[in-house]
């Protein structure tokens, strides 16, 4: 838990840092939509590998070497802001850098908590790790914020030592034993099977898809520095208020799945939350008040982890251990797409529509997709409640 926290800290102050540093050197929508794009190539090409690596090997030294090397280029970043020598190409690079070691953490982090928990309290546990994340998210930005007015040096020092504590903590977890895959050989078939099991099962296939184009298109965070500094005119601090509405509302929904986890409806349920996700995300684009900014970005925020923890849920219970390393480097590879791509999506859309536009169109594509999915996939409207696998 400590670890999550830690881990979820660093990546909100770094978050903002890097949006506003780029935004400082730029002033360019363009530019920000490169740092989400960056972030994904590496998530996108080396996502596979990693699966497969973490379905192999013991996932608690795999996540601890990911976070130390993080925590190297990210210091990198804060002697170059400290010396001054940082330019928008190589702060891209160094980015790009720290993307590359970031994508071997997903996939064994996303796969180790069923390895701690059982499957009568996953759904429960997954509320609460949502929870206690998000109480660092919220957090998080807003001390970016205030860090960075005094330099973009102390939010990089900062984080390379929350990475560094968050390692040391996930090295001494003890878990289950893990079902490995040592005695498959490495191949492309045995690469590709978290794909084919993912085609296999409609279920898990809609709900993580479902992610991948709704919030594609509703990434309306990834402009939150153009609606502090020219629309809402608040500043750097005004920006960490900003990122910390989406974790409040996040925060007080996943206490309350974890108080009173969901027995009933799951699916349709998902559907209805990733509908409030894209009215709130139209809102929060023709909004000029920062009260109706905020509320709407807390909405966003609550009605996402509805979706994430029911889509968590129904992938971590219906794949086998020895799959999931595979499975959730796919299902990262849709969420990769959804964030840093869409962030990249927003950003060229504002440069050529105009940033009101660009997040109002967003929010009603994401409508769009759930009324398409809907269809698509009507299967999942009939999940009543979830349930396990054989190979949990």
């Amino acid at each position: 838990m400590v670890s999550r926290v830690s881990t979820n800290f660093a990546y909100q102050m770094i978050t903002v840092a890097i949006g506003w540093q780029m935004y400082a050197l730029t002033h360019s929508a363009f530019y920000l939509g490169l740092v989400g794009l960056v972030q994904f190539l590496p998530m996108l090409f080396l996502s596979l590998f990693v699966g497969h690596i973490s379905d192999r090997y013991d996932r608690k030294r795999i996540i601890t070497i990911s976070q130390i090397v993080q925590s190297i280029f990210i210091a990198v970043l804060a002697l170059g802001s400290l010396n001054g020598w940082i330019t928008k190409e190589s702060f891209l690079a160094i980015i790009f850098f720290i993307a590359v070691a970031h994508s071997f953490e997903g996939p064994p982090m996303q796969s180790l908590l069923p390895n701690i928990v059982t499957q009568d309290v996953f759904p429960r546990a997954s509320a609460f790790m949502s929870s206690v994340s998000e109480f660092a998210v919220i957090i998080g930005p807003a001390v970016g914020g205030i860090l960075y007015s005094f330099g973009a040096t102390f939010v990089y020092a900062l984080t390379a030592v929350l990475l560094i504590i968050s390692g040391t903590l996930i090295s001494q977890i003890v878990i289950k034993a893990q079902e490995n895959a040592k005695s498959e050989p490495m191949s492309i078939k045995s690469l590709f099977a978290g794909i084919s099991f993912i085609k296999s099962r409609p279920i898990v296939l809609g709900a993580i898809s479902l992610d991948l184009f709704a919030v594609l298109f509703g990434g309306a965070t990834a402009l939150l520095p153009i609606y502090a500094s020219k629309i809402l005119m608040i500043g750097s601090f005004g920006l960490g208020i900003l990122r910390s509405a989406p974790a409040l509302g996040a925060l007080l929904m996943s206490a309350y799945l974890a108080k009173k986890p969901l027995k009933h409806k799951v699916g349709r349920i998902m559907f209805t939350a990733v509908i409030f996700f894209g009215i709130s995300t139209m809102v929060f684009a023709v909004s000029k008040s920062v009260v109706v900014s905020f509320l709407a970005l807390f909405v966003l925020g609550a009605s996402d982890v509805i979706s994430v923890v029911i889509r968590s849920t129904l992938v971590q219970l219906q794949t086998p251990d020895y799959m999931r390393g595979r499975v959730s480097s796919v299902n990262l590879i849709f969420i990769g797409t959804s964030n840093q791509l869409g962030e990249f999506e927003s950003g060229v859309t504002a440069s050529l529509f105009g940033t009101v536009p660009a997040a109002l169109l967003g929010g009603l594509g994401t409508i769009i997709v759930v009324l398409l999915w809907m269809k698509l996939f009507p299967s999942i409207l009939h999940v009543d409640r979830f349930e396990a696998s054989k190979g949990y």
